[in-house]
């Protein structure tokens, strides 16, 4: 509390009053101060959680987004899966008929025109056909149908291949139907 002397040069104003009216402008300033510190205490926390919140939608938008990311690809995949699958009859056909005797030399050869075509297309997609043949036996990638015993051929070993399998990547789209070995 500061308390004001009558100085020779001001006029007669009464002490009391003026110190009253100090001492409550000093009250206002130190709640005024007072208010200040607690709002910049309580806005440290608010801006704190408001950047956590922030960061977490930041870290759950990129989440989102490599999610779907993946689901397009995921479906892009299964898509060009289904496809090559519902073309592979047609592969099986195209490949009895050039097994077939034919005496028309120009059938014959348009057929293995559209064979090749075809092989063509499927390799440049990315499928490959899974060996089979002189092979191990792989249950990821073969089908067994059938066991014979065979002297020649070591064990576990493909002797015969009943129809083709064939891989993209590293997802099989048709497992190899095969006879194996011993």
């Amino acid at each position: 509390m500061r308390i004001l002397a009558k100085s020779k040069n001001t006029p007669d104003v009464n002490i009391e009053e003026e110190n009253e009216v100090i001492e409550a402008e000093e009250g206002v300033t130190e709640i005024v101060e007072e208010e200040a510190e607690a709002e910049a205490e309580t806005a440290k926390p608010e801006e704190a959680i408001d950047k956590d919140r922030y960061l977490r939608l930041a870290a759950e938008y990129d989440n989102f987004r490599k999610r779907s990311a993946k689901e397009r690809e995921m479906i892009y995949s299964d898509a060009r899966t289904d496809v090559i699958s519902k073309l592979l009859p047609v592969y099986d056909n195209l490949e009895r008929a050039l097994k077939t005797e034919c005496t028309d030399e120009s059938f014959y050869k348009g057929i293995e025109m559209i064979m090749t075509q075809l092989t063509e297309t499927l390799i440049s997609v990315g499928v490959e056909v899974i060996p089979a043949v002189g092979e191990p036996f792989n249950p990821n990638l073969h089908n067994a149908v059938m066991s014979i015993v065979d002297p020649t051929l070591g064990e576990g070993v493909i002797a015969e291949e009943y129809q083709k399998g064939f891989i993209l990547g590293d997802r099989v789209i048709r497992f190899s139907t095969v006879v194996v070995a011993n």
